[in-house]
């Protein structure tokens, strides 16, 4: 079972960043996936979630309106929109599989002028 994450970097307060994460090794299309993120010195949080059919999406409070979860079955990807950044959301940014182990071995966002 691997997950692995892509797509961070450091961007500019206000820009926008698209994270992917492609599974393998189990069935991905059958499982709820989610994003989670770690701050640097904090611990790690939920960010954002999606049924395994993609037919409903979930996301902290602290992301809504900004971050967008999304998937494609067909690819076994789950990916997340990153639009409006902050300073905030600096943190290693992790995939996992719900319900089970599986988790990523995350993605560097760093956002700062």
């Amino acid at each position: 079972v691997q997950l692995v994450e892509s797509g961070g970097g450091l961007v500019q307060p206000g820009g926008s960043l698209r994270l992917s994460c492609v599974g393998s090794g189990f069935t991905f299309g059958s499982l709820a996936m989610s994003w989670y993120r770690q701050p640097p010195g904090k611990e790690r949080e939920y960010v954002a979630g999606i049924t395994n059919e993609g037919g409903r999406t979930f996301y902290s409070d602290s992301v809504k309106g900004r971050f967008a979860i999304s998937r494609d079955n067909a690819k076994d990807t789950v990916y997340l929109q990153m639009n409006s950044l902050k300073p905030e959301d600096t943190a290693v940014y992790y995939c996992h599989a719900a319900a089970t182990s599986f988790w990523g071995q995350g993605t560097q966002v760093t956002v700062s002028s």
